[in-house]
């Protein structure tokens, strides 16, 4: 047993680096902030007032959340006059657009699963 747990914690992330992934994953837990990064994949770039079209959410929720998006780097945008076009940003990983955005949402598509003995 004292090897099972010598083995799991050399494999632990870090603290500092679990914090960092936890503070991620938070941030793409709200519904909007997902919504909008789904729609952002979906399409090539999107202004606020689509994208509030699109979620059939507020602009001021949109914007808002643009702002956390963007703070974490997940989100750029490119000013066109006075519109503002949001895109992801080039270095959005792959496995986070792959796995939380298509197939954590089909999971969660899926009837609950029941415990076996």
């Amino acid at each position: 047993l004292v090897g099972e747990v010598e083995h799991a914690r050399g494999r632990l992330p870090s603290l500092d680096d679990a914090t960092r992934l936890t503070g991620l994953l938070s941030l793409i837990a709200d519904p909007i902030r997902l919504r909008i990064l789904y729609a952002l994949d979906v399409s090539e770039e999107l202004c606020v007032g689509d994208l509030a079209l699109a979620l059939g959410a507020n602009e001021d929720q949109v914007t808002y959340a643009l702002r956390l998006l963007r703070t974490a780097g997940l989100v750029i945008g490119r000013k066109d006059g006075r519109v503002v076009f949001n895109r992801l940003a080039p270095d959005f990983p792959a496995p986070l657009r792959e796995h939380c955005l298509h197939q954590l949402v089909e999971i969660t598509r899926r009837p609950p699963a029941t415990l076996t003995d």
